[in-house]
């Protein structure tokens, strides 16, 4: 039996709101266990004051304070959980300094997230399993090289991806909408097993990934199976050829969308979601359907158009919708169009998410939304950087369960 990690959380209205117990549940069902660092009074006057920064809230103080002990080594932890209400605006400044605090002065894996009251331990899971994941396999997530024949498969929201690797070579791959989860995943198997030319019995290893890692995993019985953040930004810094030193992965999917700072190979912060669907994939799909091309086609589109040509509010994809018919019939062209859309989603994911973790160069990225060229444009002006998309962007998870999954080989 394992022990379990021990996760210190530094918050501020959970338990007023009816969130606390979802936090705790999350945990559990990931064999961690949620803590309060233990201080006393006159830790937390000494630490605040000398952290330096002034705020009103009691809990906020006391978030303050436990952080200190948790760097300074005065408290023991394996990885540390942030939360704090969306509502509030002095608790998210408390929450970016914390986690920003936390991340430069240790290595413990720290993830913050602001939560309403709809908060539920399934939208928190993903982000439990990451921490246990960072805090539990580091020596598995420090893997640079993959070895063997093995099998990686992304059970997403929009698409299922699946590579097999040999020996640090990706010799096969397999794409698919997702539609039936297991028919999915069955077919984008055979697909990179047929272009690898091998069969699937002779697979050393299998990982899983994505939304329906946990339903095909246990049905191809596969070694890993693992949560997307930390799979994601393993396959990113592979493929990158970023495995050393800092590197910031973005990837904007068709559900949610992922930001993950990342050093030597391991996710430090990171952060998932988004306010709606206007910030994903799903609403670039639907710009490209409505302006009649093929979303492979929005990209180059979009390179040449101005997105200051046209307003586009996009926070929510209905809205989004209604900026997009009432621009196309103002007169504006499908190129300005373009490109405005994808500068909308840049920004909210610039806005949203971007906040929350340290942006460390280079910035990789990954996903099938990284091959549309506008989208990548307007990522780079926002950040005023030069934004890398590595070799097979869009089967980042599929590259990162082959490579993790070659570890258990010498375990069978």
């Amino acid at each position: 039996m394992t022990t379990p990690v021990r996760i210190a959380q530094l918050s501020c209205g959970p338990e007023y709101s009816g969130v606390q117990k979802e936090i705790d549940e999350a945990a559990k069902a990931v064999d961690a266990e949620i803590f309060y660092p233990d201080i006393s009074l006159a830790d937390i006057k000494r630490d605040f004051n000398a952290f330096g920064l002034d705020v009103r809230s009691p809990d906020l103080k006391l978030a303050i304070a436990r952080a200190k002990a948790l760097v300074e080594g005065r408290v023991e932890a394996d990885a540390v959980f942030i939360a704090t209400c969306f509502r509030c605006a002095e608790a998210a400044i408390v929450r970016n300094e914390l986690r920003r605090y936390i991340h430069e002065n240790s290595k413990l894996p720290v993830v913050s997230y602001s939560f309403t009251e709809r908060t539920t331990a399934g939208t928190l899971l993903t982000r439990m399993e990451a921490l246990t994941t960072i805090a539990r396999r580091r020596a598995l997530l420090a893997r640079e090289t993959q070895v063997g024949l093995t099998l990686g498969l992304d059970s997403g929201s929009s698409t299922t991806k699946a590579v097999v690797m040999r020996d640090n070579k990706i010799i096969g791959t397999g794409w698919l909408p997702t539609t039936d989860v297991l028919e999915s995943a069955n077919a984008v198997i055979q697909l990179a097993l047929d272009m690898a030319g091998v069969k699937r019995e002779e697979l050393q290893a299998v990982g899983t990934t994505g939304y329906g890692r946990f339903l095909v995993g246990e049905k191809i019985k596969a070694d890993l199976i693992q949560e997307e953040l930390t799979v994601n930004s393993k396959g990113a810094v592979f493929l990158a050829d970023c495995q050393h030193g800092p590197s910031t992965v973005i990837d904007i999917g068709g559900m949610d969308n992922k930001a993950i700072s990342v050093q030597d190979g391991i996710p430090g912060t990171f952060t998932m979601g988004g306010i709606c669907a206007g910030a994903s994939g799903r609403f670039l799909e639907m710009t490209a359907k409505r302006l009649g091309v093929d979303i492979t086609e929005l990209g180059p589109l979009a390179l040449r158009g101005m997105s200051a040509q046209v307003a586009m509010n996009s926070y929510c994809i209905v809205f989004g919708t209604q900026s997009l018919v009432n621009a196309l019939a103002a007169g504006s062209s499908k190129e300005d169009v373009a490109a405005a859309a994808c500068h909308s989603v840049a920004e909210q994911v610039f806005e949203q998410q971007l906040q929350e973790v340290d942006i460390r160069e280079p910035v990789i990225m990954v996903g099938g939304t990284s091959l549309i060229k506008g989208l990548v444009f307007a990522m780079g002006e926002l950040l005023q950087t030069e934004i890398v998309v590595p070799p097979y962007s869009q089967y980042i998870g599929a590259v990162g369960s082959a490579l993790l999954s070659s570890g258990f080989i010498m375990e069978k």
